[in-house]
């Protein structure tokens, strides 16, 4: 079995160019781009950050995360990159079939984010109303503290050094019971025998 590290926060807080250096960094691993799965949405797509887009976002995540646990099965170190807010936490790991991940919340000022999503060039989403919106939602989440890397003024590479070092510490472990995993599994299997 290999290992599973979600790099998320909001959009323009770098998780993208984090994820891609402790990938890079790992013997035998992945890295899974989570805004592939939204661009998979061919018509009719609901803009994710919007509340009405929570159906649309469950089965996203739940893609997402059945993916994402084939290659951890496979016994890939997984650096998942991509918005998995603590709402969708627990779906999100139930559905990768797992119990346990390492769980980092990249979340710079508001500002900060809003800057590097102007500044972006070739990416599709340029929003800051949504990413100030976003922004709040993690800032509000209820989320262990120990998970959150508010660190300003980091590099890139700071930034990835500090969530190695969070990763040997068992910092930023997530755990989910078996009680959790089991019922989800147990819905999710009902639900695909129900004509």
């Amino acid at each position: 079995m290999g290992s599973l590290l979600i790099v998320t926060g909001p959009p323009g807080a770098g998780k993208s160019t984090v994820a891609k250096l402790l990938a890079a960094s790992m013997p035998r691993s992945v890295l899974v781009e989570g805004d592939a799965f939204f661009g998979f949405l061919a018509n009719g797509a609901i803009d994710p950050w919007l509340p009405e887009s929570h159906a649309q976002n469950t089965v996203v995540i739940k893609a997402a995360g059945k993916a994402t646990g084939e290659f951890v099965v496979g016994g890939f170190s997984v650096v998942y990159d991509g918005v998995i807010g603590p709402w969708f936490l627990d779906t999100f790991v139930t559905t990768a079939g797992l119990t346990e991940v390492d769980y980092a919340v990249l979340l710079p000022t508001v500002e900060a984010c809003q800057q590097r999503v102007e500044a972006r060039s070739g990416h599709g989403f340029t929003d800051l109303a949504a990413t100030a919106s976003m922004h709040r939602q993690f800032s509000g989440a209820e989320l262990e503290q120990r998970h959150l890397i508010r660190e300003q003024g980091l590099s890139p590479g700071e930034s990835a050094d500090l969530i190695r070092e969070a990763l040997s510490s068992g910092t930023l472990r997530h755990s989910i019971t078996l009680a959790v995993h089991n019922a989800t599994r147990y819905a999710r299997d009902r639900a695909a025998v129900v004509p």
